[in-house]
């Protein structure tokens, strides 16, 4: 089957700036696929280039099969882009918003499609009301409508949630699962670990580079030894001394406590290693037990991976 979406050894440059490094990855068709990584990890550079909006400077990209610049008219047809700054006519009503961009992309007969939309998104009882008089949440569901009103086969969302309140982020989740029970490849940018979770694959992306790419519950249980929490009084003071000469490698400070790795494969040999190292660094925690890894432990343990093979 023709993936819907194809990344191959894309290199992206902005001056001396690679945005994109060498970076491979596919969807399948009706597939839920998340781009995950802080600011600058390069996200917003690949959907952009998904929609023929940036040329790459090396590899290639297929959307639906075909080269998003060479068939650019072709692509705008058959996907949807929501970006961080998707643009709503305040003067607008929400209904006179999704007529003005159906018929952006040459759609006539949108009425029917309009009112599925609006359905599904809760917005009938508004229709009538000017974009700028609506709420944050009810803002992002009226951009998702707009973007599909063409009824496009991949729709493309540059961190659709952010700065949007718990309860329309719950409500968007719902939205994006009934798209994608129609049939719906949808490909989101997202800085959140959590919503990461939702999606059927992921990529991890670090300052243009691909850190790594599956599974979400594959990629928490590939990694090697035991996950410790450590809680402490002082996490900070706690990690500068565990740091020290004869110490842990990997730890970091999660809230009021510390996340340590140990090489050890069960907690009854990972524990008491650990206390042993804690006691010679004068740390004395109040509770230790292995947890399992989340993917923000899994980012971090990867990228830490990563620097240790880039020293010399």
């Amino acid at each position: 089957m023709t993936p819907a979406i194809e990344f191959t050894n894309v290199t992206k440059r902005y001056g001396a700036v690679e945005a994109l490094r060498d970076v491979s990855f596919s969807v399948a068709p009706g597939e839920m696929f998340g781009l995950i990584g802080p600011d600058g990890a390069g996200k917003t550079t690949a959907i952009r280039t998904i929609c023929g909006l940036l040329h790459i400077d090396g590899g290639t990209i297929r959307v639906l099969g075909k080269d998003p610049v060479a068939h650019h008219r072709v692509i705008t047809g058959t996907v949807g882009y929501l970006s961080q700054r998707f643009s709503l006519y305040g003067d607008l009503s929400i209904d006179e918003n999704i007529a003005f961009f159906a018929e952006i992309h040459g759609v006539s007969d949108y009425r029917l499609r309009r009112d599925r939309l609006l359905e599904m998104t809760q917005l009938t009882p508004f229709r009538s009301r000017l974009a700028d008089q609506l709420s944050g949440g009810m803002k992002q569901k009226l951009a998702l409508a707009c973007t599909l009103v063409h009824e496009p086969r991949v729709i493309l969302l540059d961190e659709p949630t952010t700065g949007v309140d718990p309860v329309s982020r719950r409500e968007f989740w719902k939205l994006l699962s009934q798209f994608l029970a129609q049939g719906i490849t949808i490909l989101m940018s997202t800085p959140y670990l959590d919503e990461a979770e939702r999606c059927t694959r992921i990529v991890l992306l670090h300052e243009g580079r691909v850190l790594a790419l599956d599974e979400p519950g594959t990629l928490r249980s590939s990694l090697p030894g035991t996950l410790l929490e450590v809680l402490v009084s002082s996490p900070a003071e706690a990690l500068r001394a565990l740091k020290g000469p004869g110490g842990v490698k990997h730890a970091q400070v999660f809230g009021d406590r510390l996340h340590v790795w140990s090489d050890r494969g069960t907690e009854g040999e990972a524990a008491p290693e650990f206390a042993a190292v804690a006691a010679r660094a004068g740390v004395h925690p109040a509770g230790v037990r292995a947890i399992v890894p989340s993917l923000e432990d899994v980012f971090i343990a990867k990228l830490d991976s990563s620097a240790e093979t880039a020293e010399p």
